[in-house]
């Protein structure tokens, strides 16, 4: 049976490796979750004169450090001065030197998101004219190298680890008892333990490398470490170790004092107290993903995080209960075989899993995407699309395990007691050979004579010899070893128990896979939040080329309220733009780029380095989707920001920033 068993367990071994060099592969600086989604000066904009600073709108909050904005001037020297800071909302600003001279400089950023995931990036604007620049604008990720593949694999092996230890221990309290004192089964949740310490360890030594130079020398840095443990995702690491020592007691209870308690009153009170107990270390596990990383930002960042909790807790019920079941079909020792009733315990579990994982699963695809063409236009839904199809496969096999459960039910009593009574009645059968062959070997010793007929001593026979001791020991491990192999025969034998077998290791497989796309799908920046960033690109390059054309300000600014029917782009027409009387125009239009009508649009302008503001304009409604403003007065030039307030509903609101250099 080790020779089956092998090459199925490398099979699967090989399968985890490829799918997740696969998908490691794929992740690159894009994989980070938040995105620019403007700046000033725009990317490719010519400006007549030297901006004072520069700045850089985010689509959410970002951790800075000294460098994380550099810009440099077309010899590659550096032209910012400070550090940079928060200036208002989500937008980040440098100041830089006065009186720079005319050509093209590069804008170079390297900040982390709110939920935990580095953002490098460069692009180039032009004073004056556009010239030559010996600067490259690749914009490399710390994260895009050795240090990033391996914190991207330490990422998988936590998450395995979580999966394999939490549905391991669920599937023994709720499925089968009995396996708390199954070697293998023991064997397999501790693994899960060992693997979630470590790589959690390795993630915290990886952590200050992989946001900061993507240098290996930086990994065991520990100024570095320290910089990490002073972040929200280094909190959460150092949480996530210390719950593992809660964890570790809770293992050793139920594969120790648990597995050893024959009081039923007693066991059923540990039960109760280990459920409990494991419920909560597991929920704070999960939370310890939920509360660094994508649930914590974004669109109602509340409902969102325990939402997450219920997701990974559903995730590791089902594909950690099937990798215990899976070893106890296989490994369970032949007198403590898994039972049908077990299988069908777990098969209800699953169900439930199932279920719980659609509707927390269609929360999650709602808030990440947005929008029905997210699925196809963005790399996260393409990577959701590919998850939602393994799942399909995934439910559609175990769909044919249940089936093999309800025969193996029907037709053959797999429980202990089944294969104790074939233990019996073959060892009655050896014992009756041995006896004969006892007293067959007894009648012939004297050929018919005595004892002194043969010359030997009467004590010779008072008691064994201690080489006969050593031979019965040893031919009663024989014995003992041909008892269990043949209870496994018969064990095996059974073509239901095969073919459960068979359709469980499939979903085990299908189950890898699965797991490695959910892995990148955490790291891959999500399809609303990449689609808000293309907008507001195009609208840069617009808005850049119609100042250049005409001396018009054009800005446009996606927004979100968050309700129904709430998702559209705000344009703000200012002319001439400068100081002193200015016509407004103000258009609403939904992504697919028809106008159409909100209860209320207001826009307010402050000019923060004067501390002058917020000059409040309430433009009148023209037409469907456009409203406008006459003798809009700007009174100095300057950096304005213009924050754009949009209401679509009585209680669905959102403030749009940008800065607009007037004057």
């Amino acid at each position: 049976m080790t020779q089956t068993i092998a090459p199925r367990v490398r099979t699967l071994v090989l399968l985890l490796l490829a799918a997740t060099c696969a998908l490691l592969a794929g992740t690159g600086p894009a994989s980070a979750h938040a995105a620019v989604t403007g700046s000033d000066p725009g990317q490719g904009a010519v400006v007549d004169k030297a901006p004072a600073r520069i700045s850089l709108t985010f689509s959410e909050q970002v951790a800075l450090s000294d460098d994380s904005l550099r810009v440099l001037d077309p010899e590659g020297k550096r032209v910012d001065t400070g550090k940079p800071a928060n200036v208002s909302g989500t937008t980040y600003a440098v100041p830089l030197h006065s009186g720079l001279p005319d050509g093209t400089y590069t804008v170079a950023y390297q900040v982390v998101s709110a939920d935990s995931h580095p953002v490098a990036g460069a692009y180039t604007f032009s004073i004056g004219a556009p010239s030559k620049t010996s600067v490259s604008v690749s914009g490399q990720a710390a994260d895009d190298g050795v240090v990033g593949w391996l914190y991207g694999f330490g990422r998988y092996v936590s998450y395995a680890g979580f999966i394999v230890m939490a549905g391991g221990a669920a599937f023994v309290l709720a499925c089968w008892r009995r396996g708390s004192g199954v070697r293998p089964v023991q064997r397999f949740v501790v693994s899960g333990w060992v693997a979630l310490t470590a790589a959690t360890l390795a993630l915290l030594l990886l952590r200050g490398s992989f946001t900061g130079s993507g240098k290996v020398a930086d990994v065991f840095d520990l100024s570095l470490l320290g910089q990490v443990l002073q972040t929200k995702t280094g909190a959460a690491l150092v949480s996530r170790l210390l719950l593992l020592a809660a964890a570790a007691l809770f293992i050793a209870v139920l594969f120790g004092a648990y597995e050893k308690r024959e009081d039923a009153q007693e066991k059923r009170d540990l039960t109760f107290g280990l459920s409990i107990g494991g419920a909560v270390v597991a929920a704070g596990l999960a939370a310890s993903w939920a509360m660094s990383e994508h649930a914590s930002v974004g669109l109602q960042a509340g409902i969102a995080m325990p939402v997450d909790v219920l997701h990974l807790l559903a995730v590791a019920a089902w594909l950690g209960g099937l990798g215990a079941l899976l070893v106890a079909l296989y490994r369970a020792p032949a007198d403590t075989p898994v039972d049908a009733p077990a299988v069908r315990r777990f098969s209800q579990v699953a169900f439930g899993s199932v279920l719980a994982l659609i509707a927390t699963g269609t929360y999650q695809s709602w808030r990440q995407l947005g929008s029905w063409s997210a699925f196809t236009d963005t790399r996260y839904g393409q990577l959701l699309l590919a998850k939602i199809g393994l799942v399909v496969v995934l439910v559609g096999v175990a769909w044919i395990s249940r089936r093999w459960t309800g025969r193996l039910t029907e037709t053959v009593p797999v429980g202990a007691s089944a294969v104790r009574e074939k233990e019996r009645v073959g060892a009655g059968a050896d014992a009756a050979d041995a006896s004969g062959d006892a007293e067959g070997e007894r009648d012939g010793d004297g050929d018919g004579g005595s004892d002194t007929d043969t010359g030997l001593d009467t004590d010779v026979r008072s008691g064994p010899e201690p080489a006969d001791t050593e031979r019965a020991a040893q031919l009663a491990r024989q014995q003992a070893a041909r008892d269990a192999a043949r209870q496994k025969r018969m064990r095996d034998a059974d073509p239901n128990r095969f073919g459960l077998r068979r359709s469980v290791l499939t979903e085990a497989g299908i189950a890898v896979v699965l797991l490695a796309v959910t892995t990148v799908l955490t790291q891959t920046e999500p399809g609303r939040t990449e689609q808000e960033a293309k907008a507001a690109t195009s609208s840069s390059v617009s808005s850049s080329a119609d100042a250049g054309a005409s001396g018009a300000l054009t800005l446009n600014m996606p927004f979100d309220t968050g309700g129904e029917d709430g998702k559209g782009i705000v344009t703000i027409d200012l002319d001439p733009a400068r100081v002193g009387d200015n016509e407004m125009h103000v258009y609403v239009e939904r992504p697919n780029g028809r106008a159409f009508d909100i209860p209320e649009v207001k826009v307010d302008f402050t000019l923060k380095a004067k501390d002058l503001g917020p000059l409040p304009v309430v433009p009148d409604h023209i037409a469907t989707g456009h409203w406008s403003a006459n003798g809009v007065q700007l009174p100095m030039a300057g950096d304005w920001q213009v924050d754009v307030t949009v209401r679509t509903s009585d209680i669905d609101e959102v403030t749009v920033t940008k800065n607009a250099q007037i004057g």
